[in-house]
């Protein structure tokens, strides 16, 4: 897989990089778990130069392809691709397989709802930061009633697990003031590629901003959402409060309107291998840039769409990107 810098780029680019325990009770020393630094290979092909410099404006645009079993796809080549903005075809003028390192957003829920589900969450954060690229940074939002900036951007992952053990769950959610604090957090961010993963058991009960505001600062930043979302499929519908019954719905829209994804966990026991499959996804896209057609400073919002062409004898195949982004401010 090659690996691409983009951070020498000598303008301004537009990067798509499109979140049984009691209340006092803690996890003990013995229920942690060691996260090795993961060590990248050096790349044996190169796709793109490790020093991309052009002179015009540059939209880049991740792209995850799967099967329809959610393997990822890693073979097709920029002749496979074609790409529209405002249904115009552009040309495709950079063509990659990206491991860069990330500035990653873990925003995790520390709700009273949360209590049996702590532990097994903490594994899926331990899973993930397996996948780490030794240059990736970190912070943790924290929610419950509030959001807390629990720990600022830092390259030490086992701070931040470390802190996740330690957890008291207690209160209503917050999700939506999280996720706007942890998008806020991350203009603060090194890298041109930015995520959020939120692990979480749905339903919003207390936040100031609204869904609406919440679509809108995400369409407005350069941030990738990744949901973990934890359902109890036994739990009737009847049960539940009406924010907890929206709560896969809202964290399907969000992932799917930055062009994340959304993995709805039935079982506990699944959430550090799905864990592991977000981080590994990550490790695992396309970057294709392009330059504008016409690219007018007017702030307005411009639509993506892409298209595959996959080559003869592959099963059908499922994209995952980000549908738009909003041009540069006059």
């Amino acid at each position: 897989m090659a690996r691409t810098s983009f951070d020498s780029l000598s303008i301004a680019c537009i990067s798509l990089w499109f979140c049984s325990l009691g209340p006092s009770q803690t996890f003990s020393s013995d229920d942690r778990v060691t996260i090795p630094t993961r060590v990248i290979a050096k790349p044996t092909t190169e796709l793109l130069a490790a020093h991309l410099r052009v002179d015009t404006s540059l939209v880049l645009v991740p792209v995850h392809v799967t099967t329809r079993l959610g393997i990822s796809v890693t073979d097709l080549n920029k002749t496979n691709f074609q790409i529209f903005e405002d249904n115009v075809e552009q040309t495709i003028t950079h063509f990659a397989m990206d491991d860069a390192p990330l500035s990653i957003g873990l925003v995790f829920d520390a709700s009273a709802s949360m209590r049996n589900k702590l532990h097994k969450s903490s594994e899926a954060a331990a899973a993930f930061f397996k996948t780490a690229n030794p240059e990736d940074e970190f912070f943790l939002v924290e929610f419950n009633e509030r959001p807390r900036l629990a720990i600022p951007f830092t390259f030490d992952s086992e701070e931040l697990y470390n802190h996740i053990v330690h957890t008291r769950t207690v209160g209503r959610t917050s999700l939506l003031d999280a996720i706007h604090m942890a998008i806020l957090q991350m203009k603060k961010a090194s890298n041109s590629r930015k995520v959020l993963v939120i692990i979480s058991d749905g339903g919003d009960n207390c936040s100031r901003y609204s869904v609406g505001q919440i679509k809108n600062a995400l369409l407005e930043s350069d941030v990738q959402v990744y949901a973990m979302g934890i359902f109890d499929p036994f739990d009737s519908p009847k049960k539940r409060p009406a924010e907890e019954v929206k709560g896969p719905g809202l964290l399907s829209e969000l992932a799917e309107l930055s062009g994340g994804r959304h993995y709805p966990i039935d079982n506990l026991n699944e959430l550090p291998q799905i864990s592991e499959q977000i981080g590994l996804e990550l490790r695992n896209q396309y970057v294709l840039g392009y330059s504008p057609e016409t690219l007018e400073r007017d702030g307005k919002y411009r639509t993506i769409k892409l298209t595959l062409a996959p080559p003869p004898g592959m099963p059908p195949l499922r994209t995952y990107y980000r549908r738009g982004y909003y041009a540069p401010a006059p």
